[in-house]
């Protein structure tokens, strides 16, 4: 008896195109395993009632769904608009389930689904996925830091002896879901690509404190409008756990919605 793969590769549509649905074996660092991690990220997706696309039978067929309800066993989401389909839905082997959520792309496989009643109407039931695909990509939309209320990131560096640490505080430029740019600290202290950085702090005001590992991507000189030259830092967030993605989400969010309040107050 073959035991069904997890293993989420990329079917074809009605027309011969391939979905768009990723390989994870080439993303594996986006790939989360644990059940609270996998929870957390369905709540809120199913908070936001962000749609899902629901592929089968080799991406030959698709339906449109939403999650109507999660436990820690299991999830359940509203059928389809098309009864015909509906049917096929819960006899394929393995649905690959596809959405987004505040500009992050969320891919996930069902096995074993099959139909209930949630509160009077016909829905789908699986156990939970045992895996689930967050893709973090550069191109997360970046927010300046406000000027009227910098960030400051604490970056810990270790001393000679590696047994004990100092903090620094440096400015942060600019933040995203997968990572920001700082000024980079004070001459002496050691900061080249690829260095990491473990238990970076930043305060993001009235939202909580980001803590991540930060790894150094880039180096790079910019000059002011005054024509001085400063040097910046690219860092990256590594496995970034998915409460503290939120909380940059949140910030992020929070940060624009002022901005535009701002501006329809002086229009």
């Amino acid at each position: 008896m073959n035991t069904p793969s997890n293993k989420i590769s990329a079917p074809r549509s009605p027309h011969g195109l391939v979905t768009p649905l990723l390989e994870p074996a080439d993303y594996t660092e986006y790939l989360l395993r644990s059940a609270s991690e996998i929870l957390f990220i369905l709540r809120a997706v199913m908070s936001a009632g962000d749609h899902i696309s629901v592929y089968f039978n080799d991406g030959h067929n698709f339906l449109l769904t939403t999650i109507v309800d999660l436990d820690g066993e299991a999830i359940t989401l509203d059928v389809g608009n098309n009864a015909e389909i509906n049917e096929q839905a819960l006899v394929a082997d393995r649905l690959f389930c596809v959405t987004t959520h505040d500009r992050v792309r969320i891919q996930f496989l069902l096995h074993g689904v099959r139909q209930v009643q949630f509160e009077g109407r016909p829905a789908f039931r699986a156990v939970l996925p045992e895996t689930l695909l967050r893709l973090q990509r550069r191109e997360y939309y970046r927010l300046t830091a406000p000027i009227a209320r910098p960030l400051k990131c604490n970056i810990p560096f270790p001393s000679a002896d590696g047994m004990t640490s100092r903090i620094v505080d440096v400015n942060v430029v600019d933040i995203s879901g997968g990572g920001l740019a700082v000024m980079t600290p004070p001459e002496g202290m050691p900061f080249a690509p690829e260095m990491m950085f473990p238990d970076c702090r930043v305060e993001l005001p009235e939202v909580g404190v980001l803590v991540a590992t930060l790894q150094v991507r880039s180096l790079f000189e910019v000059t002011l409008r005054t024509g001085a030259q400063v040097k910046r830092a690219g860092c990256q967030f590594l496995n970034l756990p998915g409460p503290m993605l939120t909380l940059v989400q949140r910030y992020i969010l929070k940060v624009e919605r002022e901005r535009k309040a701002r501006e329809a107050g002086m229009a």
